[in-house]
């Protein structure tokens, strides 16, 4: 007889394979998790708890150099440029009827005195006129003379009844119509004598002879204009166009220092006239600087001024801290979180000390020195403080 399994024990058997597996399945989902979890924890850039400075533990913040300007005393100084000339520019023409000119006696560059003969003008016509009048004055004396010897005589005959009073009186009057008419020739005769003296061409004053157009041989007359252009003391200028808003911080009697195209060479010099008028299109006007005599200033020339306006207190900054965008200038400061802001600034005089800053800054903030190219508004730096020098 065969032995059959029953029915019971195979059913048993069946049920338990399917329960093996899901158990597998989910001990391996629950490795895999148990993984994942531990390789998040365990990545770099873990978030850690803000430190006492603010920042973030780990967070390197760039270091940047910062100073407080503060105030310096800094001498205001305009600049400008323009055109050499004379102070005193005396242009020397005809002064009397003119003529044909015969000698000329100076050439530019010469110094002359005052009343000095510059040039002379043919007188031979002019000579034979005062030489008549003489002669006329000469007549007149003589008429003169007979008259008065008349008076004498008839004075004599009056009071012996000779002649009458009537007639004593006719004689007196033609004697003082004598001596009137040797007045008036003499009068003439002075007045031929200036007009032969205003013939030769004079210096007006002293000074430096510029220029000189008339030769010898040449006819002139009163409307031949300037023969010569002198520099009365030999006196310069420069005529410096400066803007409006620099004009109104100058006042006459400021120093100035000109320097010549062209040379290295400066000379000392003052305002002494400030143009009380504004080109409407330009909006500049003419700063007149007086300067001594030297050689090497010519009428003419071009120059450029460095003029002293007076002192003022005010930031001094180096170049460095400067930045410039399409709004202008600018610096960055911090603020009391370190963070840098941009601070609109006006700039003025550049020298040596650094770039002195008109307007924008009070002196007291902490203005970032280098390194502002790289920076960002509001970007938190750590500020390394330094001190800048006092000039």
């Amino acid at each position: 007889m065969n032995y059959e399994p029953s029915s019971g024990y195979a059913l048993t058997d069946e049920t338990e394979r399917p329960s093996r597996r899901r158990a597998w399945i989910i001990g391996g989902v629950i490795i895999v998790l148990v993984l994942i979890a531990a390789f998040v924890m365990m990545r770099p850039g873990k978030t850690a708890p803000a430190d006492s400075a603010g920042g973030k533990q780990g967070e390197q913040l760039p270091p940047v150099t910062v100073a407080a300007p503060g105030n310096n005393i800094v001498d205001r100084t305009v600049t400008g440029t323009g055109s050499l000339a004379a102070r005193v520019d005396m242009p020397v023409g005809v002064a009397g009827e003119g003529g044909r000119v015969t000698a000329v006696l100076v050439q530019p560059g010469q110094w002359v005195a005052a009343g000095q003969v510059l040039a002379t003008v043919d007188a031979s016509v002019q000579t034979q006129t005062a030489n008549s009048l003489e002669a006329q004055i000469a007549v007149a004396r003589a008429d003169a003379k007979l008259a008065q010897a008349n008076v004498d005589r008839a004075q004599a005959l009056v009071g012996n009844g000779f002649i009458s009073k009537a007639d004593l009186e006719t004689r007196i009057a033609t004697r003082d119509a004598a001596v009137a008419r040797v007045r008036v020739a003499e009068a003439t005769l002075a007045q031929q004598r200036a007009a032969n003296g205003r013939l030769a061409i004079r210096a007006p004053a002293a000074g430096l002879v510029l220029t000189r157009s008339v030769e010898p041989g040449q006819i002139i007359s009163a409307g031949s204009g300037a023969l010569f252009r002198m520099a009365k003391g030999g006196e310069m200028e420069l005529r410096a166009e400066l803007s409006e808003s620099d004009i109104q911080t100058l006042s006459v009697g400021a120093r100035a220092q000109v320097t010549p195209v062209g040379s290295t060479q400066t000379f000392n010099g003052a305002i002494w006239q400030i143009s009380p008028v504004i080109d409407p299109n330009t909006r500049r006007g003419i700063v007149r600087i007086a300067i001594p005599y030297d050689k090497a200033l010519r009428p003419g020339g071009f120059a450029s001024a460095s003029i002293y306006g007076g002192a003022s207190t005010a930031p001094v900054l180096p170049n460095s801290a400067i930045q410039t965008d399409t709004k202008g200038n600018f610096v960055y400061v911090l603020d009391k979180d370190d963070k840098v802001q941009p601070v609109r600034v006006t700039t003025g005089e550049v020298t040596d000390a650094g770039v002195t800053i008109t307007s924008g800054l009070t002196g007291s903030e902490r203005v970032v020195l280098q390194a502002g190219a790289f920076l960002n508004p509001g970007q938190k730096v750590k500020p390394i403080l330094k001190q800048i020098a006092k000039k």
